[in-house]
């Protein structure tokens, strides 16, 4: 991690200063916009290691800020704070671009639970090789594209973790309780299919037209992205 600077992007003073004075007594530089759009310059002007980012801001919403910075900086960790809660909320977050995502009211230290596991991650994917491939898939870390075939296939910043976590892990079935804690950073709920849902997603765009199918469900145990001839 080349610094340990925070930016905040929340527009109530007291929640914004209040994670501002904890971050800064466990060692990290933070600096704070109560507006979208000075955020977003301020995010696109200088490298932090990390972004927080409420949802319902004036100027610009948190979902726009998100985009906005994923059409150039690709890799710094965004962790969306809100009091927005629903299961949409946090899809549409995560198709544009969110690594994680805290409903508000919070607690203090799951926060920075959440921002060390983010910035870990990080520093992993920037220490690894930069490309991996199974059978004709391959994904690139750096420039976070995925080809099959030689077919480029966009994914989202969530699916592409997801991708990156199976293919990393090839040949093992991971069980939705561990991609619910490493790519999501949460304990899994049997109660929601997020993962699920995340899967499927992925699958429709690695497998769907190809004989070969890569990633493969184990009933009660989880999934595998493992080489499998056609039946």
């Amino acid at each position: 991690m080349k610094n340990q600077n925070v930016l905040i992007i929340e527009d109530e003073i007291k929640v914004s200063s209040f994670i501002k004075k904890g971050l800064e007594e466990q060692g990290f530089l933070v600096d704070v916009s109560y507006d979208g759009t000075l955020g977003l310059q301020m995010a696109l002007s200088y490298q932090y290691c990390m972004l927080i980012v409420d949802l319902n801001l004036p100027g610009m919403n948190g979902y726009e800020v998100c985009k906005e910075i994923r059409k150039t900086d690709q890799k710094v960790p965004i962790l969306i704070l809100t009091a927005l809660g629903t299961t949409e909320n946090k899809i549409t977050a995560f198709d544009i671009g969110a690594d994680d995502y805290i409903v508000k009211p919070f607690e203090f230290r799951e926060l920075v639970a959440r921002i060390r596991a983010l910035l870990k991650r990080s520093q992993m994917s920037s220490l690894t090789s930069n490309s991996m491939t199974v059978a004709d898939l391959s994904i690139n870390i750096d420039s976070r594209t995925v080809r099959r075939a030689g077919k480029k296939i966009d994914l989202t910043a969530k699916e592409f973790a997801l991708l990156e976590y199976l293919i990393r892990n090839k040949g093992r079935v991971i069980s939705r309780s561990e991609l619910a804690e490493k790519i999501w950073d949460i304990t899994f709920d049997t109660g929601t299919n997020v993962i699920d849902v995340y899967v499927n997603f992925l699958r429709k765009k690695i497998d769907h037209g190809f004989a070969i199918k890569l990633i493969h469900t184990h009933i009660g145990a989880g999934y595998v992205l493992k080489e499998e001839d056609p039946e």
